[in-house]
């Protein structure tokens, strides 16, 4: 194979591999069932909608793939202070608990508690602080 089948043949696999890519982004039965249902419950009053969708649609695939850390559960005061006090972040979803570094106080799921009662409740320590 010559340099430009080569050219060719390279060209045709990025392609293939992006199309893939983007067909697997696309909308999803589930993402379309969901913004139905949140324009039908648009008319209704803000008490009545007040907890529905947001926390009740079916997350696609590629959102629930991702390893972000989201929307932090605690206000960067709060870390403050709990660094100050020599509190420790729980991650109550993996059951590890945080001294400092890149996830105190920022995911998802976690609480501020003292280092005894995190080991007493059974989390254990990161090893990557």
């Amino acid at each position: 194979m010559g340099k430009p089948q080569l050219r060719i043949f390279t060209l045709a696999v990025s392609l293939c591999i992006i199309g893939s890519i983007a067909l697997a982004q696309t909308t999803t039965p589930t993402d379309t069932q969901a913004s139905t249902a949140s324009s039908k419950q648009s008319n209704k009053t803000p008490a009545a909608t007040a907890g529905s969708n947001a926390e009740t649609a079916t997350p696609t695939a590629a959102s629930s793939a991702r390893k972000s850390p989201g929307k932090p559960a605690a206000t960067d005061a709060q870390i403050a202070a709990a660094k100050s006090s020599g509190q420790v972040w729980v991650n109550t979803e993996t059951g590890v608990y945080h001294k400092g570094g890149r996830w105190y106080g920022k995911t998802k799921n976690g609480k501020f508690m003292s280092q005894a009662d995190a080991k007493a409740a059974g989390y254990k320590a990161s090893h990557r602080d």
